[in-house]
């Protein structure tokens, strides 16, 4: 079975909204920690608005791992999307806990969640998360859209926990199941 990785990028007051805010932290270790897990993913899952903002930054990008998000297959979860003509993307528009439960049975490695806060809800509703992938930055934005939401109860057990420069900490829980 395949593991189904949220990652997010954190203020220390839990906030994921539009992470520029984290381009100053940008250092050889958050490159690694992020490396890691794209060694260690074979797909991607993703939001209507993330899968929109990457489909218009990657096609065209020179950055490094530019290859990898362009290669890589993408399931996109969407109501609303009429088509998803990014490069190997497929769309989910229906029973989205049911097909996501089914990807996870596949072969292959990780399924990666990357932003998509919409999605990252459903997923923890549905006990769907294996692993949170987190840089937790210091800095509190004091409002945006949260990776847990209000009223959300979950007990996570720390896989690791890494200083990395400038402060940032890089974060894997799993969830504890009973």
């Amino acid at each position: 079975m395949r593991n189904l990785v949220v990652t997010e990028f954190l203020s220390l007051d839990g906030v994921m909204d539009n992470p520029s805010w984290t381009f100053p932290y940008w250092n050889d270790a958050i490159a690694q920690f992020k490396g890691e897990e794209t060694e260690a993913t074979d797909a991607l899952l993703l939001g209507r608005v993330t899968y929109e903002g990457f489909a218009a930054a990657w096609p065209q990008s020179k950055d490094e791992g530019a290859a990898y998000f362009n290669s890589v297959r993408k399931y996109v979860v969407s109501s609303t999307l009429e088509r998803a003509d990014w490069q190997n993307s497929v769309l989910i528009k229906t029973d989205v806990a049911a097909e996501i439960a089914r990807l996870k049975q596949q072969p292959g490695t990780d399924i990666t969640v990357h932003g998509s806060g919409t999605l990252v809800q459903t997923l923890i509703q549905h006990n769907l998360v294996d692993r949170f992938r987190l840089l937790v930055y210091p800095v509190v934005l004091g409002q945006g859209k949260r990776l847990f939401a209000e009223g959300t109860v979950a007990t996570l057990d720390l896989l690791e926990a890494r200083p990395l420069e400038g402060g940032v900490l890089a974060l894997i829980y799993a969830p504890r199941r009973a």
